[in-house]
């Protein structure tokens, strides 16, 4: 394992932005690379062409556009995402999750816009990417990402049966779920049989084929048996020739999108959406091949590596491409041993598209649809789903809500209001965390008793010095409440020591409510007292304007105990 696979972007020693953002490959090329090496990642490489070849063309069809435009994704994007990338086994690619996006897009806005909106999406990951904004993407709440891959799942698994049954719509295919129901539901008695049995033949293919021989590519081997069949045997059933015609055996020329003021703000919604999935996704995938491989990803230089094959996906006309979780598992499960493996894969997908286009056409509608079919099913994280909803009715609401929004709202509407959603959650059991404890009561050097007093609780009020420690997170979901206690407290005792060692955090509110704590208890002339904080805490009251004479600052309870007999006796002697 290389040095860098080892480090860490979150440890104490801040990384410079050269080990940020090296990709993988010179760390790979550094460690050495010879022949045994490259016969590893060959050998991977092919494996995982062979998956990405059915599945870039259906993704693509699925989305919209026309199957060709998956395979320029895979080849070009594939490609930029090994050579720049943060992750050592990352493969990249066209994705079933922007299925649900691209076809919206395209919709709306037409190839054009579809394009742009790639184009710009690329941007956007280079700037969260070279702003090393990464580590927040991680902040998306996972029942968030199970509920938005499990809404993904059910709206490619309904856009799918069209093509499975060979349904006669009579018309365009609706796009939102509950008119798309109803229009399938309508066309049910035009099901074609021969479609539907391919169809189901190729799902059944893929999942013996997984089961009894894993080592065979299911997914290549159905949709090859379902397109010698179907041409043998003369089916009346639709193909990729049939709907698009013989696919290209090059890449287009790139092309610059076509760009104008009114078509860049039309189009700003989707390019959003585009980059934010495609950071979820391809950080989720790099996670996964990191668990798998026990290596470690640079997750702002992957998002960099995604821009940079976001921008060159467009100038060929091809769709977003994003980290992709199957091909990522199948390259590290095939003995890759670096990013060569997935560049390869890109070429070898490029040789397949030279050499067999014209085959390519003869491959069923139906077999594709089956493969997508068997992906969704595989897609929805169905036990994880299920668990959240039983651990507690917080992860439920917060997993149930980003589903159901993502089904019959839009991804983008899921995302946002299940993160907000967690977000409150989150802040209310941060708030519920934080405690206010009572320490001790002593009394002053002119009382009688001058022993310790310990374990009492509640008010004292022949003590003259309170003691307070606060435990937790002292922000703004806590600040009025804990606040609130401290000012009865304080209001009772002629000083009072609050023990500030255990709150690792305080944001402005926090400091803002120990500043109004500190102006009420000098006006009562009450000392007050702010022991053990750590130098981040202190900085941020000092900011605040909590500082002598209204409150002062001691290293620990035993020179605050000093401070506040000090001052009470200085004061005693003043009312003589």
């Amino acid at each position: 394992m290389g040095v860098d696979d080892k480090v860490s972007e979150t440890q104490i020693s801040s990384p410079t932005f050269s080990e940020l953002f090296t990709p993988k490959l010179v760390t790979v090329l550094r460690e050495g690379y010879g022949s045994k090496q490259l016969r590893a990642d060959a050998v991977a490489g092919l494996t995982v062409a062979i998956v990405a070849l059915p599945l870039s063309m259906a993704i693509a069809i699925a989305s919209g556009v026309g199957p060709e435009r998956g395979l320029y994704t895979a080849i070009v994007g594939g490609f930029l995402v090994s050579l720049l990338g943060g992750s050592r086994f990352q493969v990249g690619g066209p994705a079933g999750a922007f299925i649900v996006l691209v076809a919206a897009s395209v919709a709306q806005h037409g190839m054009d816009g579809m394009i742009l909106a790639t184009f710009m999406s690329g941007l956007m990951l280079l700037a969260i990417g070279y702003l090393r904004l990464g580590a927040y993407i991680k902040f998306i709440p996972y029942p968030v990402t199970v509920g938005f891959t499990a809404g993904i799942a059910v709206i490619i698994f309904a856009s799918q049966i069209k093509d499975f049954l060979g349904l006669a719509l009579g018309g365009p295919e609706p796009g939102p779920l509950m008119e798309k129901l109803p229009a399938l539901f309508a066309a049910l008695p035009s099901v074609t049989p021969p479609a539907f049995a391919v169809g189901a033949a190729t799902v059944a293919v893929i999942v013996l084929t997984k089961q009894l021989a894993p080592r065979i590519p299911g997914m290549l081997a159905a949709v090859l048996l379902a397109a010698v069949l179907a041409s043998v045997m003369g089916l009346p059933i639709e193909t990729i020739g049939s709907k698009f015609g013989e696919i290209p055996r090059a890449l287009p020329f790139p092309a610059l999108p076509v760009f104008s003021t009114a078509k860049v703000l039309a189009v700003l919604p989707d390019a959003l959406s585009f980059a934010l999935l495609g950071a979820i996704e391809s950080l989720l995938s790099a996670v996964v091949a990191d668990g798998m491989s026990g290596r470690r990803h640079r997750s702002n230089c992957e998002l960099a590596a995604q821009g940079y094959a976001n921008i060159a996906a467009s100038l060929f006309g091809g769709i977003p491409v994003t980290g992709t979780i199957a091909r990522t598992a199948t390259n590290v499960r095939s003995g890759a041993h670096g990013p060569v493996a997935g560049m390869l894969h890109s070429l070898f997908l490029l040789a397949f598209m030279v050499l067999a286009a014209p085959l390519a056409s003869h491959i069923p509608l139906a077999a594709l649809a089956g493969v997508l079919i068997y992906v969704s099913w595989n897609m929805a994280e169905k036990a994880a789903l299920l668990q959240l909803t039983r651990s507690s009715r917080e992860d439920a609401l917060i997993v149930l809500s980003t589903f159901l929004l993502t089904i019959f709202v839009d991804l983008a509407t899921g995302i946002l209001v299940g993160f907000a959603i967690g977000s409150v959650v989150f802040i209310n059991r941060m708030a519920g965390s934080i405690s206010l404890e009572a320490g001790s009561f002593l009394p002053s050097e002119d009382q009688a008793d001058e022993a310790r007093v310990k374990g009492e609780k509640g008010f004292a009020g022949s003590r003259d010095i309170a003691i307070y420690k606060i435990s937790g997170a002292f922000f703004f979901g806590a600040a009025s409440t804990v606040s609130a206690v401290m000012e009865r407290i304080a209001d009772q005792h002629k000083a009072f020591i609050v023990d500030v060692s255990g709150v690792p955090f305080l944001d402005s509110s926090g400091a803002n409510a120990m500043e109004a704590l500190a102006r009420r208890a000098h006006k009562r002339g009450v000392i007050l007292i702010l022991a053990g904080g750590n130098e981040g805490v202190v900085k941020t009251l000092r900011a605040h304007g909590v500082r002598t004479p209204e409150a002062h600052f001691a290293m620990d309870i035993a020179h605050a105990t000093e401070i506040a007999r000090r001052h009470l006796h200085r004061d005693k002697g003043q009312t003589r």
